[in-house]
């Protein structure tokens, strides 16, 4: 809880150990982080945001271009047919698709789909592009806006438009495609680690859970400090199925026309939601340094003493001169003021400087991640605030580790996982693989399977719920 004297300042952010959900909607908006569209479960990212879905991109693309991926852009309209060709595919999206039906009052010979995600438009791309089996692999991601017509939403969370990216690929063998697939959940693992500062189980989803069309869907989900799931970003392995249905062909080395292997995987701006959950706490926002949009705050104490203002000028332009993302706030409003506005921010440093500092070649560096408050000299401060940020980054990043696996029960029975969920925590358990069991585990206990981790050394030998023989590890977890 906030100390006393913040009081006043955080009254309306409701107290996130009684009313979670409230509290993140409360901090979302007072940071102007985002607003409510007119039209209902659509948002209006702002600026600072913005900044931060920008800081997402920025990260991402250097990985992605690192792992061989180039940027491309596909049409976000898409023929109603092209959907209807992969038969699983077009039973998992139609209840959430949005559907153009008419221009003006002119009705069209066909109907148009506002892209869900865009495996089909960009796999009828892929059929006039791919003849050989020179033009493999084919590695391209696509930046872009989807519409998917949520009937309960929260902002980031999930809304009826949001932001992500989707890579799409394609490969001449099984090995291959199988092998981006991982790849591609590695980067996102390493990200959100060392980017966002999230620890996350990574594993594959159930029968049930997988994307509609998937052969398997891979799976990196964070726990938010409410103990509930939050899936962060996917991998699918497409196998042939796309291809077949949308005829991509290519003369392989033997003469013979083949199918090639698919790939796509995502993130979206749900992970704007993952931080702000996982990190955030009673005061507000407290965001990962290497993304967050301003790192460092200098708020000159005793502005109306001569030189303040111009050494913390200064100040700014060293920082920025190293590289760090820096604000100078110099508005009329007093210091105790200040900080609790960037405190609810989420700024990871402070820094202080008055009079007082300036004569003893000081300054006063604050964290927001553990609120130590220490002095620095001002000869070096961009190589001790640089430290100092990466120090808040592997600080989160622990505490993220030791919220998560702090909060994992092994149970081997309803009984005992029911107690779990409701001590906000997840479940690790055997299964038999029966969907009967993850249908009757949601209806009783209003859990999710989430993923079945790659390390599969049994906890158990009897299935959680129907005590069968059971050989699969899984997670459960209520979730978002």
């Amino acid at each position: 809880m906030a100390d006393a004297k913040d009081a006043q300042f955080v009254k309306d952010i409701a107290d996130m150990t009684v009313d979670f959900p409230r509290w993140y909607t409360d901090v979302i908006l007072k940071t102007q982080l985002v607003d409510y569209g007119p039209v209902k479960g659509t948002m209006v990212i702002r600026p600072y945001g913005y900044e931060i879905w920008e800081r997402i991109q920025e990260e991402l693309n250097k990985r992605f271009k690192a792992t061989g991926h180039k940027n491309a852009y596909f049409p976000m309209f898409i023929p109603y047919s092209y959907l209807v060709k992969e038969a699983e595919h077009v039973e998992g999206f139609a209840p959430e698709v949005a559907l153009v039906t008419h221009v003006g009052d002119v009705p069209l010979e066909e109907k148009l789909v506002v892209r869900p995600t865009s495996e089909t438009i960009i796999c009828s791309m892929y059929a006039k592009w791919v003849q050989s089996y020179r033009d493999l692999p084919v590695l391209i991601n696509q930046w872009a806006n989807v519409v998917r017509w949520e009937k309960t939403t929260r902002p980031f969370l999930r809304t009826s438009e949001f932001l992500w990216q989707e890579g799409h690929t394609l490969h001449r063998t099984e090995e291959e495609a199988r092998e981006e697939t991982l790849k591609m959940l590695e980067v996102y693992r390493e990200f959100m680690q060392n980017v966002l500062a999230i620890d996350v189980l990574t594993g594959v989803k159930s029968e049930k859970e997988k994307f509609a069309g998937a052969e398997a869907t891979y799976a990196m989900e964070a726990m938010m400090l409410d103990g509930k799931s939050l899936q962060a970003g996917t991998s699918h392995y497409l196998g042939q199925n796309f291809a077949s249905a949308f005829e991509i062909k290519y003369l392989d080395k033997d003469g013979q026309l083949k199918n090639p292997y698919q790939t796509s995987w995502g993130v979206s701006t749900r992970l704007i939601g993952a931080l702000i959950m996982a990190h955030g706490d009673q005061r507000g926002l407290k965001l990962p340094p290497r993304v967050a949009p301003i790192q460092v705050v200098i708020v000159p104490v005793a502005v109306h003493k001569e030189g303040v203002l111009e050494r913390a000028a200064a100040l700014k332009e060293e920082l920025q001169n190293a590289g760090v993302r820096v604000e100078l706030d110099d508005r009329d409003q007093s210091p105790g003021w200040k900080y609790n506005e960037w405190e609810m921010k989420g700024v990871p440093v402070r820094l202080e400087l008055g009079p007082r500092d300036i004569e003893n070649g000081q300054a006063v560096l604050v964290r927001r991640d553990t609120h130590e408050k220490f002095a620095a000299p001002l000869e070096g401060i961009a190589e001790t605030v640089k430290e100092t940020l990466d120090a808040v980054h592997e600080n989160m990043f622990r505490m993220s580790h030791e919220f998560l696996h702090s909060h994992i029960v092994t149970c081997n029975d309803m009984d005992e996982m029911k107690d779990a969920l409701d001590k906000q925590c997840f479940v690790k358990a055997m299964w038999c693989g029966d969907r009967r069991c993850e249908d009757k585990i949601k209806e009783q206990l209003q859990a999710t399977s989430r993923v079945m981790p790659f390390d599969q050394t049994p906890v158990g030998h009897e299935c959680v719920c129907c005590h069968k023989p059971a050989d699969k590890v899984i997670y459960f977890a209520k979730s978002y």
